[in-house]
């Protein structure tokens, strides 16, 4: 095997290959022919999968400086060398299916990657420095031990397919609602009760995956158009022959901290600290030509964190919403999607800013 490796290596470097395939290989320790003399700085892509590394070298990027993709699929990996950040044209890194306990900050500084695949492995927390990936377009670190993911993933305005399920994840960050170019979340087998109101409101997100998260039991209407996987979620069938409304408490017992009122249909008047910050976001969003107002960043820290992060919008009339809402719940098994999801023991729980638009908003129209 070893002079099999060494010939392999060896050819590659005189006809400067620009792929090098060391699958199944058997490898304990990274190959020192690889990083012999000037090294391979041809080389645009690295297959080292099913082999049992543990690690990689600290001069990877000095020898191996024009590497495009690195595939580490399947070894026994437990850390990854801060000079991994030195990988300038790094696009793809797949260390899937390793030992990972920790990553590094400087996986942030690969300005270039496209796609990081992280899943099998037992990472708890991830670094706030992928938030620095500009061009990252697909993040998957399911089957992991995550408690909770970055809030500065909403910076990657590139991600489209973020793939975190078999996690302990307990909710959705609310910052992920502004990725626009989102179109598949995965996030199933994890510990969901909620997800936050607006997602589902960008076009580009059109696949949804949170099955066999026990305690969600309700989902956004936003999504009703998208196709949702969420068998395995929820209050169990018997629900049914229940009371709808302590059906709708269960299905309401994970709304966001945030909601200090939950309105009915006999309420008319909103509270007056909702009036007040509705009228602060107009005033601030849409401002009128001519008024003169303060910079919001003079606003007290709460306040200004309430105008720029709304709880959602209302699903009847887009109307920011911060303290109250007013949940109407729309049992899965009466709506259009019962007939193409085969799921009803799921529902979906509309949120309007008033009685008004809780009486006149139907999910299906």
């Amino acid at each position: 095997m070893a002079a099999e490796l060494h010939q392999t290596i060896f050819m590659a470097k005189q006809e400067r290959h620009k792929n090098l395939f060391l699958n199944y290989k058997n490898l304990s320790m990274f190959p020192v022919e690889l990083l012999k003399d000037e090294g391979l700085q041809f080389l645009e892509r690295l297959y080292m999968k099913r082999n049992s590394l543990t690690t990689l070298p600290d001069n990877l990027a000095q020898k191996l400086p024009n590497l495009i993709e690195l595939y580490l699929h399947s070894n026994n990996i437990v850390i990854i060398p801060e000079a991994i950040g030195n990988l300038a044209r790094l696009q793809s890194l797949d260390l899937s299916n390793n030992a990972l306990q920790l990553l590094c900050p400087e996986i942030g500084r690969l300005r270039s990657l496209r796609h990081l695949r992280l899943s099998n492995n037992q990472l708890k927390c991830l670094p706030p420095e992928i938030g620095d990936l500009q061009d990252l377009e697909t993040l998957d670190v399911a089957v992991n031990q995550l408690a909770s993911l970055p809030e500065r993933l909403h910076r990657c305005p590139s991600l489209q397919n973020l793939t975190a399920d078999h996690n302990l994840l307990s909710h959705v960050p609310r910052q992920l609602c502004w990725l626009r170019r989102l179109n598949q979340l995965s996030m199933a087998a994890n510990r969901l009760t909620f997800l936050p109101l607006d997602l589902g409101r960008s076009r580009e997100l059109q696949f949804v995956f949170v099955d066999n998260n026990v305690n969600l039991k309700g989902l956004p209407s936003y999504l009703y158009n998208k196709v949702i996987g969420c068998s395995g979620c929820g209050v169990s069938s018997f629900v049914a022959e229940r009371d709808m409304g302590e059906a709708l408490g269960e299905a309401l017992a994970g709304l966001p901290a945030e909601v200090k009122v939950i309105g009915s249909q006999a309420d008319n008047v909103v509270p007056l600290e909702e009036l007040a910050l509705r009228t602060l976001h107009r005033l601030y969003h849409r401002r009128p030509a001519g008024l003169s107002l303060p910079p919001p960043i003079s606003l007290p820290k709460s306040l200004l964190d309430l105008l720029q992060f709304p709880l959602g919008h209302c699903h009847r009339c887009s109307q920011a919403m911060f303290t109250t809402v007013y949940p109407k719940l729309f049992p899965l098994r009466d709506t259009a999607l019962a007939g193409v999801h085969r799921r009803t023991t799921v529902s979906f729980v509309a949120y309007c800013c008033s009685s008004h638009c809780l009486r006149t908003f139907n999910l299906q129209g």
